[in-house]
């Protein structure tokens, strides 16, 4: 599947963000993505599932060239981000990661302040003034539904948050560049239910503004975020379509398989 235009769960057509074609990505000689397609819709959620090793968090890895932080990784094939490619030797890393922000399955909290936390990523790409770096704390910690939790406890230190929070704060960081695509590893795979509730409340609530990638082994939550479903497998990307579509008819029999709990 890769077309300039998809068809998500409700129908409605949206143009897509990234467009991805024949991607391979290698570790070394071992090659983890074996040709992949894949269009990611803007202001929709993508989902990305399969079993541990599958590639899903290296496809992550590809589309801000994290892996450009670490020996012997390559990327092939095409990627496109609003038409233009992400893979060239040419592209503003720091331009590109500011666009495409990423959060992990572990909160990565800095050793700093609540405050100095949330507005790290804006401070990176801006020179903010005392006045608008505080309407910004405000502006991110209220879109990472935080605000009301964190408004007296600015100063103290992000460790002190409980685990949902810190998570929902390192969301607030990602946003702090105005990117366009959010990537999403395992965001609540370490969160009890009630935070991780909070935490697919916030996905949906994001996804009328930017498009978002998720990584996720809780196929409950992929149906309750996602308005597209990829299912990986052994670097190989099975089958894409809508949640409802993966999800009560899938078409292929991996795809059946692992959604029937055979193996992963």
């Amino acid at each position: 599947m890769s077309t300039s235009e998809n068809t998500v769960a409700d129908g409605r057509e949206n143009q897509s963000k990234i467009t991805i074609n024949n991607l391979d990505f290698f570790y070394g000689e071992t090659r983890a993505l074996k040709s992949v397609s894949l269009d990611i819709p803007d202001r929709r959620v993508t989902g990305v599932i399969g079993p541990s090793g599958c590639g899903k968090s290296t496809l992550l890895r590809v589309l801000n060239r994290i892996y450009e932080e670490y020996p012997r990784q390559r990327a092939t094939g095409d990627v496109r981000l609003d038409g233009a490619d992400i893979l060239g030797p040419d592209v503003n890393l720091g331009r590109l990661r500011s666009r495409v922000g990423m959060v992990f399955q572990a909160a990565s909290v800095f050793p700093m302040s609540i405050y100095d936390n949330a507005v790290f990523g804006a401070r990176v790409c801006e020179t903010l003034s005392h006045a608008e770096a505080d309407e910004r704390v405000e502006a991110l910690l209220t879109r990472a539904a935080l605000w009301a939790e964190v408004k007296d406890r600015l100063s103290e230190p992000a460790s002190g948050l409980s685990g949902g929070q810190q998570q929902r704060l390192c969301i607030a960081r990602a946003l702090g560049t105005a990117p366009e695509v959010l990537l999403l590893d395992e965001p609540a795979g370490a969160l009890d239910p009630a935070n991780a509730e909070a935490v697919e409340a916030l996905i949906i609530d994001l996804k009328q503004r930017l498009a978002i990638v998720l990584v996720t082994h809780n196929m409950q939550q992929a149906a309750r975020c996602a308005d597209q479903v990829a299912f990986f497998y052994l670097g190989e990307m099975v089958e894409v379509g809508s949640t409802a579509q993966i999800f009560q008819a899938p078409l292929q029999l991996r795809t059946q398989n692992y959604l029937a709990g055979k193996f992963g």
